[in-house]
């Protein structure tokens, strides 16, 4: 099963677009693989439960049919949200990136800083491979009902664990999913969404049987359209605690997710005409925080 799934991208609602992109290409060293700007909100929830303009980017450090990516979702006239305890960090090792930040000179092989949006990214003073996107980390209020549905349901391989923490993977190769034990969890209004790829016949079957155990489902299957480019069918789920699973069929996102060699372009034009920050600053407003 592992096989034929793979892991694709969490994603983050952002409300400093460019500052945010500014931290992830010049101090992370990402790439811009893809952007698109929306009228109108995603029937999949995609920028969260908001119906306005939003703004999708993909950003990392290659394609995305071998790398773990980044998805930004900025929501016009949003300014922050407010973050629970749920999302723990992304996981990057990279040894050229460690030097880079650490200024101090710390001993220890790992960094954590924050985005301008305030997630934390984990810098590892490793050997990156092909690449440095390493992983997620999430709090659970119970490993064992995790286990079952990320491993018993998702299929996902069991990598290691402990009494407060555990690791699983499709494969060794692929980002890990990280959980580590908490008293309660805390989605707020930050919450994101991981997101894998399978073969589009095993999409609605996948969802049946989360349905007939019992699993929440968020969005049943649904094909999505963008226009000019590949329709998308995808299901969303809910683990135990609330985290947001969305899986999409293999062959429609590949063809969805080819790097656009424009996206640098039309993200930055994007970005310059973005004057909501003018707007709210003079008429003396601040931009909606969530």
């Amino acid at each position: 099963m592992g096989c034929t799934r793979r892991s694709l991208h969490w994603v983050f609602k952002i409300g400093n677009r460019k500052k945010t992109i500014d931290f992830l290409k010049d101090l992370l060293g990402m790439k811009v693989l893809r952007h698109e700007e929306f009228s109108e909100g995603c029937d999949a929830a995609c920028n969260g439960p908001y119906d306005g303009k939003w703004s999708k980017t993909m950003i990392g450090y290659g394609p995305e049919q071998n790398h773990f990516v980044l998805e930004l979702t900025y929501n016009y006239g949003i300014g922050s949200y407010t973050k629970g305890n749920d999302f723990m960090g992304i996981h990057i090792n990279s040894k050229d990136i460690f030097k880079k930040i650490n200024k101090d000179m710390e001993k220890n092989d790992c960094i954590k800083i924050d985005s301008p949006d305030g997630y934390s990214f984990y810098i590892h003073d490793e050997n990156q491979g092909n690449d440095p996107v390493r992983g997620v980390s999430l709090a659970t209020t119970d490993l064992n009902k995790a286990k079952q549905f990320w491993n018993g349901l998702l299929g996902l391989n069991v990598i290691s664990e402990n009494e407060n923490e555990l690791r699983m993977a499709y494969s060794d190769s692929q980002a890990f999913v990280h959980f580590v034990k908490s008293e309660s969890v805390n989605h707020a209004q930050a919450y994101g969404r991981i997101a894998f790829a399978l073969p589009i016949e095993e999409l609605k079957p996948l969802e049946a049987k989360a349905k007939d155990a019992g699993y929440t489902i968020l969005t049943p299957f649904i094909t999505l359209s963008t226009p000019g480019k590949a329709d998308v069918s995808v299901v969303i789920f809910a683990d135990p605690d609330g985290h947001e699973i969305c899986f999409v069929g293999e062959a429609g996102f590949s063809e969805l997710s080819q790097v656009d060699d424009k996206a640098d372009d039309l993200l930055s034009n994007a970005m310059s005409m973005d004057k909501s920050d003018e707007w709210f600053a003079k008429k003396g407003k601040s931009k909606s925080q969530k």
